[in-house]
């Protein structure tokens, strides 16, 4: 199993759980005891869980995002071939509306040779197509989230309310039949006023954002015009988006 792999399962085991000791989390993860350790260690210096002897509870509330820099190390190859799939959607000369998070910040890579307009809602998406050659960057108001860098409130708002986009290209936290959802309020507003701004509106989705389901609504799943996601997505999920009338492409 992959590092970032065992860090997520650690990670939803002792939030689960509550608390865990070593010796589960080895048999849980087929990993060894040092091993395990060192997972526990690098989890605690990102404040996801708490080290006691022989073992770590959960600093994570049920339905709370993990930290950015866990989420970062995550499905990396399956988030670039999300991104190549997003990329190949927009045609140069559009204007494009690119959200936050970590699969998005993929996208933002993925852009960064294309003739284009794009508005980051992340200043690590700006950072990544800062002195892109041929793409004019449009940088929004806003105040960052702490880590995340998420441009949020009135002035990323207002920002996006004065732009008419061709294409928004979003991030999640949870996705179904029913609808757009994320874990924070301020993240939710920010996102449907992208979608308001937008004429065609793309959802970037790794497989397992189809499993879940997060606590603010941002939209119904109508509104949204394609949905990009992997193989992980299960069969089921992808069914029911696309009987909601989105088109769902599996990289």
């Amino acid at each position: 199993m992959a590092g970032s792999d065992r860090l997520r399962q650690i990670t939803e085991a002792v939030r689960e759980a509550g608390r865990l000791g070593i010796a589960e989390l080895a048999e849980i993860t087929g990993a060894s005891e040092m091993t395990v350790r060192r997972d526990l260690e690098a989890l605690a210096e990102q404040g996801v869980l708490e080290r006691y002897r022989g073992g770590a509870r959960s600093l994570l509330l049920r339905g709370e995002e993990p930290p950015f820099g866990l989420r970062l190390r995550e499905g990396v190859e399956a988030k670039r071939r999300i991104a190549a799939e997003v990329a190949a959607f927009i045609s140069d000369g559009e204007s494009v509306v690119l959200d936050s998070g970590t699969t998005c910040l993929e996208v933002a890579r993925a852009l960064t040779h294309r003739r284009l307009t794009v508005m980051p809602l992340s200043l690590h998406a700006v950072n990544a197509l800062t002195g892109a050659p041929h793409l004019t960057l449009l940088v929004p108001g806003g105040q960052p989230r702490p880590v995340e860098l998420a441009l949020t409130g009135p002035l990323t708002e207002s920002s996006l309310a004065a732009l008419r986009f061709d294409t928004a290209v979003l991030g999640c936290c949870g996705l179904s039949e029913t609808g757009l959802t994320a874990y924070d309020l301020g993240d939710a507003a920010i996102k449907r006023a992208a979608i308001a701004s937008s004429r065609r509106v793309i959802a970037a989705a790794e497989g397992a954002k189809l499993t879940r389901t997060a606590l603010a609504f941002v939209a119904p799943a109508a509104a949204l015009h394609a949905v990009i996601t992997d193989e992980t997505a299960p069969e089921d999920a992808r069914q029911a988006l696309a009987a909601a009338g989105v088109s769902v492409r599996t990289v």
